[in-house]
């Protein structure tokens, strides 16, 4: 980026630090405020996202500032208020805070182990369980468990499997399944691996790449779990709120677009970013409404 670029975009986020509704724009002038859903531990997500923070600083030339809320509902919280000024979310969180204010979708990662914009959401069990299944588990009416209620991948579309499968999930109360027999929220994908593999639950929903990390990095024991269904998933967009300039909100794409480190893209489990728009969420819309989930709830329940 030029350096007459640079200046541009210092001007422009100024602007907004002085024109946005609420508070919008930043507690302090040149701050890009910017957002990320804790899909694991926040104090891990705050950290693992250190090097995208330096990265987009330098890119845009500004000062930016990372929050990582302590659930989802919390991002969707702070974007709509106007705290934030860019938010990664996962594809129910988006949909929850469009649903609240008018929400602009940026870019998603492409996947590097689907190699295309859609992650998946699987279904595991134990690797010793009888289950093969997801009917099955249903079936046989054991418990289950649920990452973060707003958690796509770990809320919506396991909710969609199990509910496909035959189990009568009810929209005015999220923690009647039947005919299985306890529902639970663990409140992330690593809780719910762990919670799958220590035999607390028959079943558990969860993002199946952050499966394979939790098993790269050791927190979980490789093929301690069993994948017995799993379901395409758009990936997790990064959005922008409204407030925000459409040439603030060009320069952050285009800072997304050209990444090109492989520590970067590794990171945040991507070959490259491309360009996403609301009609790319509208089965996450649909099914959302469908199912009870599109009003984020705040805190577990």
């Amino acid at each position: 980026m030029t350096r007459r670029l640079i200046a541009a975009f210092a001007v422009l986020l100024l602007t907004a630090v002085g024109c946005g509704s609420g508070g919008h724009a930043g507690h302090g002038q040149g701050t890009l405020r910017v957002g990320v859903v804790p899909n694991i531990s926040p104090e891990k997500q705050r950290a693992q996202y250190e090097p995208l923070r330096a990265y987009l600083a330098g890119k845009l030339g500004t000062e930016v500032e990372l929050f990582v809320a302590t659930n989802y509902a919390g991002v969707v919280a702070a974007l709509t208020a106007g705290r934030l000024d860019v938010a990664y979310l996962g594809g129910l969180t988006y949909v929850q805070a469009e649903a609240q204010t008018k929400i602009v979708p940026l870019v998603t990662e492409v996947d590097q182990e689907t190699g295309t914009p859609e992650y998946l959401s699987a279904i595991v069990v134990k690797a010793d369980s009888a289950y093969q299944t997801t009917k099955e588990v249903v079936d046989a009416g054991g418990a289950f468990a649920f990452g973060d209620i707003s958690s796509t991948s770990g809320s919506l579309y396991p909710r969609i499997m199990i509910t496909a499968a035959g189990a009568r999930c009810e929209t005015g109360d999220l923690m009647a399944c039947p005919p299985l027999k306890a529902v639970t929220f663990t409140g992330g994908h690593d809780a719910t691996a762990q919670a799958v593999a220590k035999g607390d639950v028959e079943a558990g929903g969860i993002e199946l790449r952050i499966l394979h990390r939790l098993e790269k990095q050791g927190s979980v024991p490789t093929g301690a779990l069993r994948v017995v269904e799993t379901r395409n998933v758009m990936g997790y967009p990064w959005v922008a709120h409204p407030d925000l300039p459409e040439a603030t909100r060009t320069a952050v794409t285009d800072a997304f677009l050209a990444i090109d480190q492989p520590q970067l893209l590794d990171l945040m489990r991507a070959k490259k970013f491309a360009p996403v728009t609301a009609a790319d969420y509208d089965e996450v819309r649909t099914q959302a409404a469908t199912l009870g989930l599109l009003t984020p709830k705040q805190g577990q329940p």
